[in-house]
């Protein structure tokens, strides 16, 4: 049956990195959370599902290496382990993106149980080799059938949140549709926490977006947050994470902050689970 996510991996942790709205942050998170945790000794993989593929650049996979892609891995059911590519950063693999992937939702639009093509694919191979520790899902910035289907395969969502104007706007909706999975397709799906992402201290809006949120969101908001910073901008530029090109700056402290909180919380979350 689907509708056990502990059958998706075994041991193997799946998080999607979600929301709707572009520029929040989703990959730069997937990069650096999923670096530190390299760094920690952690297996990881990431699985690129953004047509933009800007986490494969971002780890230096260059377009005439992504002919197998996320895609193949979804439409084809291609096994897993022939579409994954080393990257620089020891312990760390990525399933590239190419522009294959705009065209999943008309690819998919007649085909039965396409809400589970990616959990059906990763069924299998993860359940029986437990070969990754984690498996991060960096989504596109659009609530459509990729997006579904990473929910659908999780096992804990991360949403990163703008600390700026319209910062809640879509939010709800998102709430909306992780719990319609929850309650079809993958019961044990959780939100391990909201990131507030390009916080700038000395903006009063900032601040302001950040007590709002919360106070609506509470113990759901992750402690640490991530500023605006320069060189996390750059690093995707020299196909590195951020925590790498320069691991002194304040975003890649902050992300490192984020991985042992993450850590916590994951703890945490599993154990309440039962």
């Amino acid at each position: 049956m689907l509708n056990k996510v502990e059958e998706v991996g075994g041991q193997t942790n799946l998080i999607t990195v979600v929301n709707q709205k572009g520029g929040v942050g989703k990959t730069t998170t997937v990069l650096n959370l999923a670096t530190c945790l390299s760094a920690a000794g952690k297996k990881v993989l990431i699985i690129d599902l953004d047509s933009q593929g800007n986490a494969s650049t971002g780890l230096g996979i260059l377009p005439e290496d992504r002919k197998m892609s996320s895609y193949d891995l979804i439409i084809a059911e291609e096994k897993l382990s022939n579409v994954l590519k080393e990257t620089k950063v020891p312990n760390l693999f990525i399933v590239p993106a190419n522009s294959d992937l705009a065209s999943v939702d008309m690819d998919l639009v007649n085909t039965e149980q396409k809400a589970v093509r990616l959990r059906r694919c990763l069924i299998k191979e993860l359940s029986e080799t437990r070969k990754f520790d984690y498996v991060f899902m960096d989504c596109p910035p659009a609530l459509n059938l990729l997006t579904v289907n990473s929910l659908v395969s999780a096992k804990m969502v991360i949403i990163p949140l703008q600390t700026e104007f319209f910062a809640l706007e879509g939010l709800s909706q998102l709430m909306v549709t992780i719990k319609e999975i929850r309650n079809t397709f993958n019961k044990e799906l959780r939100i391990l926490g909201v990131l507030l992402t390009m916080f700038d201290k000395r903006n009063n809006l900032s601040i302001q977006i950040e007590e709002d949120v919360r106070s609506t969101l509470s113990d759901l908001v992750f402690n640490t947050m991530i500023p605006r910073n320069v060189k996390l901008s750059e690093a995707p530029s020299y196909s590195l994470p951020g925590v790498i090109y320069d691991r002194k700056c304040l975003g890649s402290i902050a992300y490192q902050k984020l991985a042992a909180e993450f850590l916590k919380r994951e703890r945490n979350t599993l154990s309440s689970t039962g």
